[in-house]
């Protein structure tokens, strides 16, 4: 942290590295690493202040009214993260289910390993037992290809939210746009 302070205050990467005895990569993948972990963690780092008019202000809080926003600074967070494309409300949710759909591809692939190890042990002869029946064998390849397929509906569902969420940040920002005229 001690580098991430120091580059802060206008330290060169150069001299970082120096000082740290590491090469300059590796002071920029830290800086990069703690850039990367105040966005995930949605930690505020900077503070934004704008002058205007009583009637633009009161037009500010009408919208917002409206939108069901109860602090100003909730909504110009909002309309600073529509406008970058960036819509994402609830990040560690998304993390969340990035985890459970590569699991469930990694359970999925497993269970295909398994259906593939039990035909291959019914082509040598060595399947005459009831676990290595055709039966168990397309109940194996059911299970993977359900598995499999409930993951990418999981990654089609989060595509999904994640436009929706956009379209009704872009619905936000013609909302602030009219509202300012």
């Amino acid at each position: 942290m001690q580098i991430v302070r120091e580059a802060v205050e206008g330290v060169s990467t150069s001299e970082l590295a120096e000082r740290f005895e590491v090469t300059s990569r590796a002071v920029r993948y830290v800086l990069k690493a703690d850039a990367e972990r105040q966005t995930d963690a949605a930690i505020p780092v900077s503070a934004v202040s704008v002058k205007v008019t009583a009637a633009e202000l009161e037009a500010l809080d009408a919208v917002l009214a409206k939108a069901g926003i109860e602090s100003r600074a909730e909504g110009l967070r909002r309309l600073i993260q529509a406008a970058g494309g960036v819509f994402v409300p609830d990040v560690q949710m998304a993390v969340e289910m990035a985890r459970y759909r590569a699991s469930l591809h990694e359970v999925g692939n497993g269970v295909a390993q398994i259906a593939k190890q039990m035909a291959q042990a019914n082509r040598q002869g060595q399947g005459a037992g009831p676990e290595f029946t055709e039966l168990r064998l397309a109940q194996m390849r059911g299970l993977a290809r359900f598995i499999l397929d409930s993951a990418d509906e999981i990654d089609l569902l989060l595509r999904r939210r994640r436009d929706a969420m956009q379209l009704q940040a872009t619905a936000a920002l013609r909302e602030f746009a009219h509202a300012a005229e």
